[in-house]
């Protein structure tokens, strides 16, 4: 959700990612989280939904806007750079991927789950 304002108004937080806010707190179907001391004068606080509800809250200063979401269950990517990553190759001797630094790498995953 893009936002131009870190005071975000209820209705506008439960149409744009689902969570509504009820006297317990966000609620989305039969989960609901506290919210405390986010709420003031009718809108609620980005950061503070962000830090509860385990969101990203990115800032673009320089536009004067904000990009909030989407839930993540705390599993957000801290940067766009992949991390170290080391297999064993077909002969079963390490390898590890940031040998191929500066190469064009497509990498394929199966699982049979």
């Amino acid at each position: 959700m893009i936002i131009d304002s870190l005071q975000v108004e209820p209705g506008e937080l439960a149409e744009q990612t689902g969570w509504e806010l009820k006297p317990e707190g966000a609620c989305k179907g039969d989960r609901c989280v506290p919210i405390p001391g986010g709420v003031t004068d009718g809108a609620v606080d980005a950061r503070v939904v962000a830090e509860r509800l385990r969101m990203a809250l990115v800032a673009d200063e320089r536009h004067g806007l904000w990009a909030l979401g989407p839930e993540s269950g705390g599993r957000v990517l801290a940067s766009a750079q992949m991390p170290e990553l080391e297999l064993p190759d077909r002969h079963g001797r390490p390898f590890s991927l940031s040998s191929l630094r500066g190469t064009r790498v497509v990498m394929v995953a199966w699982a049979s789950w």
